[in-house]
């Protein structure tokens, strides 16, 4: 595997994944190739990362008078090929905690347990009506440390 930039130690980088959403390869999101057409690794990135943020409780409505999450940007580096009916686990995992952002970490396993993608991004939080950054709040800052 070649090197990532965001990936210091591969062994390590992989043990620290706790939380996983399963994700079946639809035939939709093939190519007339028979693999998955590279625009849906980042739909199963956002399908993680939604579920990861409801799980620490960031993903509601509570939170949104407070600014909303937005994708700032978004990285994934293809390792495997996924197929039709893949079974796949989405593992996502805070790398970073800024003052309005925050840095997640993506890593797709197949049934076989190959790791099949990666990806990092970078979430920040925004004012819904004027689109400026917002700090996080010291709650938030300790769901996501602590995730």
């Amino acid at each position: 595997m070649n090197s990532i930039l965001y990936i210091e130690d591969m062994e390590k980088w992989r043990s620290g994944f706790t939380f996983f959403t399963p994700i079946k390869v639809r035939f939709s999101e093939t190519d007339m190739f028979g693999h998955v057409n590279n625009v849906s690794s980042f739909i199963y990135f956002e399908e993680a990362r939604i579920e990861f943020l409801k799980s620490v409780g960031l993903f509601d409505d509570a939170n949104s008078k407070n600014g909303i999450p937005i994708v700032a940007d978004l990285q994934c580096d293809y390792h495997k090929q996924i197929f039709f009916e893949d079974d796949l686990r989405l593992f996502v995992k805070v790398s970073h905690v800024g003052n309005s952002s925050f840095d997640l970490h993506y890593m797709a396993l197949n049934q076989n347990e190959d790791m099949c993608l990666t990806g990092r991004g970078r979430i920040v939080y925004i004012h819904p009506e004027t689109g400026n950054s917002v700090p996080l709040s010291e709650t938030m800052k300790e769901k996501l440390i602590t995730a």
